[in-house]
């Protein structure tokens, strides 16, 4: 049997080899008259391989850039975000519906009228006006940041003017409210105006929107991010769903950005990936930092990113011409501000001078419990309506007192101090994922994943590991007390090898560091603010060794 086995695998070899050698169409002869191919062209044909098989593995990982491999394991400000063309909740279901911003929030993501999905990347949309006008309408706008035609901008202008009219026009009708605060905003740091549209990008203008990886805000700032750049978040506020505030942290971010590309796309793109995925894709494309050389290496989502901004750049500018009528928002006409410096409920000063809850929390929403937490030492600034400023005035020395044993009972602050729900998740492994991407993909960080499920790095396909969202899960007092030791130690451990020296924090180089990734180990502290303190610029070297100033004390 074995033998007869054998004899059947033989002859089905030879079978198919003598299929292979006797190629169609194509005698001996023709064969050995072909021109034996140079080093050189074997060479780039070698390389044009190397090419289609980085592509097809980019393609068989979803296009997305491993996480494990950008320069900081914690560089990515906005990983997913919320998407135009996916299906997903703008806010929590529970969210209050009849306020005045929430006319919008309630609708569900920017998707095809038809419930068709479409991909900008390959379609070919088509739209009743030329290419020859859209060009020069494009070439029309004032713009320092360069806004350039093909057939992906094309399919993203006309998917902004034609396939989402029904949600378009309430976009534009929040943005006569907030875009004049960005632009004010981009105006004290130098910066082109024409990044106002990321904001549209990034939330469809919901100050209280939240990702699937809790990125949160109109501006969309990871946790860590937003306490790098000096967002207060805490259990009565947080301040990236404060407009102004996270505007002030985008900026900078943006800032620190284009301080280290030197090209406003490329700065764009790094808002969505991160500034390690944009280098490793400058690197993939021969160190070009042209935003369309390296964009076949960029990750799927931010490849859409550029082409979206410049979309709703066209929109802003010639939304008329495509026949779209704002949607009236019935934002008020004007808003006065005011200092708090004693805890204040938005139930006291509802009942006082007649002002709807929901109105103050559209005006305020980063206070998240209704409770201003003023004192002596933090004023918060609280926002109201012009045609309450009177009432407040006329009612403040006693507002502070208004039923303060109602709204400051120890049940209602035992409630806000409440800290929310840990919900537990689950997420088998698949083939080619890593445990960088898949902290990414929750929004939480490596080294908590990996001490969740016990692992450093290895992990095997269809491994079932356990993932805690909004921080970790509950513990006895005293572990909890040692997770709070571990954690704190871990913060300020850069804090503690800095030395002071007179009026700074100082810090000594180790080898591999750059301004960047020092910036990013202490909280509160921008690239561009290490640099105007030690007068360095983009042309400044650093070596091992040498001391510098973080912040002053």
């Amino acid at each position: 049997m074995k033998i007869k086995h054998r004899l059947k695998s033989i002859a089905i070899s030879a079978l198919l080899t003598s299929s292979l050698l006797l190629s169609p169409l194509q005698s001996e002869a023709q064969w050995f008259k072909k021109k034996r191919p140079s080093r050189e062209s074997m060479e780039q044909e070698i390389e044009t391989l190397r090419f289609r098989v980085d592509s097809l593995k980019r393609e068989i990982e979803q296009n997305s850039i491993p996480f494990s491999d950008t320069l900081s394991e914690n560089d990515t400000i906005n990983p997913g975000g919320l998407s135009f063309f996916e299906t997903e909740d703008l806010l929590d279901p529970s969210a209050n519906t009849d306020s005045l911003l929430n006319l919008w929030y309630v609708q569900r993501s920017l998707t095809l009228d038809e419930g068709i999905s479409v991909n900008l990347e390959t379609e070919n949309l088509t739209s009743d006006t030329p290419d020859s006008i859209l060009i020069k309408r494009l070439k029309a706008i004032n713009s320092f940041i360069p806004l350039p035609y093909n057939n992906i901008i094309k399919n993203h202008i006309i998917y902004y003017t034609q396939r989402i009219p029904n949600k378009i026009d309430l976009i534009l009708g929040l943005s006569s409210y907030y875009l004049p605060i960005f632009e004010e905003i981009f105006d004290q740091y130098d910066m082109p105006k024409e990044l106002k549209a990321m904001a549209i990008i990034e939330s469809a203008l919901n100050p209280v929107a939240t990702s699937r990886v809790n990125a949160r805000g109109i501006w969309q700032f990871m946790y860590r991010t937003a306490r790098q750049y000096n967002l207060e978040i805490n259990t009565y506020v947080d301040e990236r769903l404060d407009p102004v505030a996270s505007s002030h942290a985008a900026a900078k971010y943006l800032k620190d950005a284009y301080t280290i590309f030197g090209d406003w796309s490329l700065a764009i793109a790094s808002y969505n990936c991160g500034a390690g995925n944009v280098n490793k894709a400058i690197r993939r494309a021969g160190g070009s930092r042209d935003f369309w050389t390296i964009y076949p290496y960029l990750p799927r989502e931010t490849r859409g990113y550029v082409p979206s901004f410049v979309a709703a750049l066209y929109t802003l500018a010639y939304y008329k011409d495509h026949g779209i009528t704002p949607r009236a928002i019935a934002m008020p006409a004007h808003v006065d501000t005011f200092e708090i410096r004693r805890p204040l409920h938005f139930g006291q000063i509802s009942e006082l001078i007649g002002i709807t809850k929901e109105e103050i929390a559209d005006l305020n929403p980063q206070y998240v419990k209704e409770i201003i937490p003023g004192t002596e030492n933090k004023t918060y600034l609280l926002k109201l309506p012009f045609n309450y400023t009177a009432q407040f005035v006329d009612h403040e020395k006693e507002i502070y007192s208004f039923k303060d044993s109602v709204f400051f009972n120890p049940i209602v602050l035992n409630d806000a101090k409440s800290v929310q729900t840990q919900s537990t998740t689950y997420h088998t492994v698949r083939r080619g994922e890593t445990l960088g991407r898949i902290a990414q993909r929750y929004g939480v960080r490596l080294s908590d994943l990996q001490r969740w499920n016990g692992v450093k790095s290895n992990i095997r396909i269809g491994q079932r590991l356990t993932i805690h969202k909004n921080g970790a899960p509950a513990a006895s007092a005293k572990a909890s007390s040692a997770l709070a030791s571990t954690s704190s130690v871990s913060a300020i451990s850069e804090e503690k090898t800095a030395s002071r020296a007179g009026e700074y924090l100082m810090y000594t180089v180790k080898k591999g560091d750059t301004l960047w990734e020092i910036s990013r180990k202490f909280e509160g502290v921008s690239l561009n603010d290490i640099m105007k303190l030690n007068g360095f610029t983009k042309k400044s070297k650093i070596m091992p060794g040498k001391k510098i100033k973080i912040k002053p004390l």
